[in-house]
């Protein structure tokens, strides 16, 4: 191992235990003010501590980690990861959605501090895409709560696949040939909206456009996952005020493994080719717009 390679990984691990503390604090804090945010709990604090130990928090934490790992190497899919991951263990709809979204407001500030630490990040293309990327995010939120985002979402998979599809075919050439791509304003409108009224998307809409156009893969995961924190933060405040905040031991299973695989995820992202990138990027893509679509009929 070179010395560059070892001072990276040192700089990794310090900073992921950084994180790691910032959340133990913040956990902290919340076990603390648990009795005023809700004083009509039945548990003792003891027996409340004790549920955050059993085997049922543990898969929550290593589903949060493994979603946010791939949603940080690639820019997508931590929504229908994590969220296939909680449904396969029984916990409903409704409620996974909305722990889901709570938890990324924390594991996609990790995220964008990662990627903003390993030098993923463009400031020009932040700023394009956060306002209209909220403001989809919150207009989405709001209809949902009077219209099934489940109807766009077979429309959503069949964009989706055919930018897939365009990607990959990208990763056959020889080269790869960066460009400004434009309507980014839009595009993030667009993103924010499916990714709130969806239950998903911004990722796999917006990263797949831009990278699909041309986008150098890893600025574009990297500001996008920086971006998405507005977008999560957004749509939870939205869906809070209609649906709830969620259970929350699954919510802090799934911060907890997040924050712990941001800067992992951050890492990889930097440290893949973007060649590979793409490539990876374009089978997630085809692979989960078929599973959408496919689940639709």
């Amino acid at each position: 191992m070179n010395n560059s390679t070892t001072v990276s990984l040192r700089s990794l691990l310090r900073f992921q235990l950084t994180m790691v503390g910032a959340f133990v604090l913040v956990g902290a804090m919340i076990f603390a003010l648990m009795p005023l945010v809700s004083p009509s709990m039945d548990l003792s604090p003891v027996q409340w501590f004790a549920n955050l130990l059993s085997e049922k928090f543990l898969f929550f934490v290593i589903a949060g980690f493994v979603a946010q790992l791939i949603d940080g190497a690639l820019g997508m899919a931590y929504g229908v990861t994590s969220t296939s991951l909680l449904l396969s263990v029984g916990v409903p709809p409704a409620v996974a959605s909305a722990s889901v979204h709570m938890a990324e407001v924390f594991t996609t500030a990790a995220s964008g501090v990662s990627h903003w630490k390993f030098g993923n990040i463009s400031r020009g293309l932040f700023m394009k895409l956060a306002l209209p990327g909220a403001a989809g995010a919150a207009i989405g939120a709001y209809v949902l709560t009077s219209f099934d985002g489940a109807v766009i979402k077979p429309y959503v998979a069949a964009y989706l696949l055919v930018m897939g599809v365009i990607i990959l075919f990208k990763t056959s050439g020889k080269s790869l040939v960066y460009r400004e791509v434009k309507r980014v304003r839009s595009l993030a409108l667009v993103g924010g909206f499916v990714d709130a009224s969806g239950g998903g998307g911004w990722g796999p809409v917006v990263t797949s456009t831009l990278i699909g156009s041309g986008h150098q893969p890893r600025v574009t995961i990297g500001t996008i996952n920086a971006v998405e924190f507005l977008v999560a933060l957004t749509a939870s405040g939205v869906f809070s005020l209609f649906v709830g905040l969620g259970e929350w031991q699954v919510v802090l299973g799934l911060i907890f493994g997040g924050v712990l695989a941001a800067p992992a995820g951050a890492y990889a992202c930097r440290r893949i080719k973007p060649q590979t990138c793409m490539f990876l990027v374009g089978v997630l893509i085809v692979v989960l717009s078929l599973r959408t679509i496919i689940l639709s009929f």
